[in-house]
């Protein structure tokens, strides 16, 4: 079944304007896009007057606890639901959300731990949950045929005709949590429809933790935060701006003028326009995850501590790396994290220190600002960046028994994105890697694409045949392969047999076929 566009709108099921939604349908048509600062996409200008900087403060997303608990694992509940927030001061806004907020409530598992999480599905159409970075069997990865159909609404016909294993009303995902301690997040995984569903507010933190990362003198408690940096659009009326990919999506067939993506002019972290933070004079961990559709962010602090170096990275995707690594500025591509180490006794008292996004034009410049105590004399540090963090067995290439290419690029009439010349076909996979064997795979884009490998991290072995970038080191499950560039990552897929996916994390990107399965025996 070759899911090509007309029929990627097909399976959407309902209408953008004839649910109890909050899309606002865009207009206008650009292939390459109006772009913020030559990153990929078409900005979406706000229709409502938008509110100064640093006036909110940064909202902690609140940790879900366990309906109960058994010898065997911790089990949770969250409905999806529609809900009224207040996301601009003053102004409402109806969302879809995890549990009636954005983000989402954060799930904290334990490394070894089994983790069983229902969904319950009151919104008005089909959802797919995926975790991110989750090492999880196959019925319980999200792939975007296991749909969970709305409690109050029929199933679309077609939607039933996809591979997949749907259920009516709730599923449930088991997460042994046999991995590493990590900075994870859950998302909606919706076939063809995951850039409006992350949009308007499907998403939250999974953190992992382990025994390792608990016995490292780390920032911990209220100075060990998640950071959740989104780009959104408003109506005039408040209700979240997200561009149709036609006016009707009952009737496909019409030209997305958003096909290289959509970007927002508001900046959210945890959900808030522009946050502000009162910090102590002491080390914070920021456990920073880009959830934006596109948008690719250059984070750095204004003004710098002395001697710069603002960023002591200690972790990434998958975990802690080896050692610290010391950075002036961290680039982040959309579903990428990076945890780093922030010491703030390096500013002098009172310091109001801004989060900036160099990559972002206008209003988009600014994230959150931290606002450093007054304080003459800085506090006790409890807290440290040890110079080894953890052991990292590098996967060896020279053991890998297959290597494999993929090209990301545009589709010959540019109607969608293609992996090796073909729009998404689910059930045909592209690769059948055998578990326990090391594969090389290798990645060469066309444009930006931020690709996603689902079941198993990797680790990024070359750009362009030479060295990893900066940004590469430790367990990855996201690449960012930039414009006319190869990657080589290597790669082990262990424990779970059957069927996942690979793609593009710029959500448009992947809603426009730029996917493929494959599947592990």
């Amino acid at each position: 079944m070759n899911l090509n566009r007309r029929r990627f709108l097909g399976l959407t099921g309902l209408t953008v304007a004839g649910g109890a939604t909050a899309v606002a349908l865009g207009s206008g048509f650009s292939w390459g896009g109006a772009l913020d600062n030559g990153e990929p996409g078409t900005l979406v200008r706000s229709g409502i007057p938008l509110p100064p900087p640093f006036q909110v403060p940064l909202p902690i997303p609140p940790v879900l606890r366990p309906v109960r608990s058994d010898a065997s694992a911790d089990y949770y509940e969250i409905p999806q639901q529609v809900s009224t927030l207040e996301i601009l001061p003053g102004v409402k806004t109806e969302a879809w959300t995890y549990g009636g907020t954005f983000p989402g409530p954060t799930l904290v598992s334990r490394s070894g731990r089994r983790m069983v999480v229902k969904h319950r599905n009151e919104l008005p159409r089909p959802v797919v949950v995926h975790l991110h970075g989750g090492h999880t069997p196959s019925a319980s990865d999200g792939y975007p045929g296991d749909t969970i159909l709305p409690l109050n609404a029929p199933p679309a016909h077609e939607m039933m005709l996809m591979p997949g294993t749907p259920t009516v009303g709730t599923r449930d995902y088991t997460y042994p949590s046999n991995q590493r301690a990590a900075t994870l997040w859950y998302h909606d995984h919706s076939m063809g429809f995951t850039g409006p569903m992350v949009w308007l507010g499907l998403a939250g933190f999974h953190l992992v933790h382990d025994d390792e990362e608990d016995s490292l003198p780390l920032p911990k408690g209220d100075r060990d935060l998640p950071l959740m940096i989104t780009d959104r659009a408003f109506t005039a009326d408040g209700r979240l701006d997200y561009p149709a990919l036609a006016p009707n999506l009952s009737v496909p067939g019409v030209t997305s003028g958003y096909l290289n993506g959509v970007l927002g002019d508001v900046v959210l972290v945890n959900g808030a326009p522009w946050p502000v933070l009162d910090v102590k004079r002491l080390r914070y961990r920021l456990r920073l995850l880009n959830a934006s559709n596109c948008r690719r962010y250059r984070l750095q602090l204004d003004p710098p501590p002395p001697g710069g170096n603002g960023f002591v990275q200690v972790g990434g995707d998958g975990g802690l790396l080896a050692a610290p690594l010391a950075h002036d500025a961290i680039e982040m591509a959309s579903a990428e994290r990076f945890d780093v180490v922030v010491d703030f006794s390096r500013y002098p008292p009172g310091t109001r220190v801004r989060l900036l996004n160099t990559f972002g034009t206008g209003r988009t410049v600014e994230v959150m600002r931290f606002d450093v105590a007054a304080d003459a004399r800085a506090p006790v540090d409890d807290a440290t960046v040890p110079p080894k963090l953890s052991t990292i067995v590098p996967l060896d290439p020279g053991k890998a028994t297959v290597t494999r290419e993929f090209l990301f690029q545009s589709h010959s009439d540019r109607s969608g994105w293609t992996i090796n010349g073909q729009p998404y076909e689910p059930g045909h996979p592209l690769a059948t890697p055998r578990l326990g064997d090391t594969e090389i795979w290798r990645f060469v884009s066309d444009v930006h694409h931020p690709i996603h490998l689902h079941l198993d991290q990797f680790q990024v072995l070359a750009r362009n045949g030479g060295k990893p970038g900066p940004y590469d080191q430790g367990w990855k499950d996201t690449v960012d392969v930039r414009a006319a560039e190869s990657a080589e990552i290597a790669v082990r897929f262990n424990d779970y047999a059957g069927r996942y996916v690979f793609h593009c994390h710029n959500l448009e990107h992947e809603d426009m076929a730029m996917m493929a399965d494959f599947t592990t025996s």
